[in-house]
């Protein structure tokens, strides 16, 4: 109880350190070893996709005070969920927790690809009109607090040590910026990584604008589950470099690259346009 009562009081600060050193790392990274030259002014697209991060964190804090880690530890206070409920050991519960709900995640994310309105409000996350760590942080406000209650939900179905969500909610947001990230690695280890951890070239397939490969490697920490039900792509068709990243129709900067462009995206256009229902073989694209 005491360690869940420490992870509750300084879980934001926990969560903030590793943001920060991760991001400072990355960022690094990009500067030292870029694997694609960005087409937007930098300065504008991190501005706003931070902005971003401060908005969405600022709006979880007011929805959800005790966020994900408060809900776990009010689920084990009341037995709670599937591993409460069947007394799965500590050193069992935290591996089997961080892989269950990192598979909840991979099904909402093929979730906002397949039902129109969440496409709306997802397509903000893939009309960055370049890749690097900021786009891993970038969704629009309505999008963050959706995933927060399905992770609330999954919390209390699944009855996951608080530890379990600290390491998994750290976990995810390191690797969305690692798997986003503009960086080069090096064509073998990279086909090594792949099956631990999504890398950026796996995950930049997603971005890419042809709705086939938009369709594919949804996974954003663990890259089991696309190749176990399918949707796993190795490269774009016209390569890591020739890919064109983005959405088809959503190129104006002052709609995909400023700020106030972002919230408003999700409310213009027409309703039809989404991806993955349209899906096909002949290459067609995500509107």
């Amino acid at each position: 109880m005491e360690f869940e009562q420490f992870v509750m009081a300084h879980e934001p600060a926990i969560r903030l350190g590793f943001f920060v050193g991760v991001f400072a790392l990355v960022a690094l990274w990009e500067l030292v070893a870029p694997q694609r030259q960005l087409t937007a002014s930098k300065a504008l697209r991190w501005s706003s996709n931070l902005g971003l991060v401060v908005l969405n964190t600022v709006l979880l804090r007011l929805m959800f005070p005790l966020a994900a880690v408060g809900m776990a530890a009010f689920s084990a206070a009341n037995g709670w969920g599937l591993l409460n409920h069947f007394h799965v050991p500590f050193w069992l519960a935290v591996p089997l927790a961080v892989i269950a709900m990192d598979f909840v995640i991979w099904l909402q994310h093929v979730m906002v690809h397949a039902v129109p309105v969440l496409w709306r409000l997802h397509r903000v996350h893939h009309a960055d009109p370049d890749y690097d760590l900021t786009t891993g942080a970038r969704f629009h406000p309505i999008e963050i607090a959706l995933s927060m209650l399905i992770k609330i939900a999954t919390i209390a179905v699944l009855g996951p040590p608080v530890l379990a969500v600290l390491i998994f909610e750290v976990v995810l947001n390191a690797a969305a910026m690692f798997n986003h990230g503009n960086i080069r690695l090096p064509a073998g280890l990279d086909r090594v990584l792949r099956w631990i951890i999504v890398t950026p070239d796996m995950h930049r397939v997603h971005h890419s604008v042809e709705e086939i490969e938009t369709n594919s490697n949804f996974g954003f920490n663990l890259p089991w589950w696309d190749r176990l039900f399918g949707t796993y792509r190795a490269q774009p068709h016209a390569g890591q470099l020739g890919m064109t990243i983005g959405i088809h129709g959503h190129t104006d900067p002052r709609e995909v690259v400023r700020l106030d462009g972002m919230l408003l995206m999700p409310f213009r256009g027409e309703v039809a346009g989404y991806a993955i229902n349209r899906h096909s073989g002949s290459g067609r694209k995500a509107p």
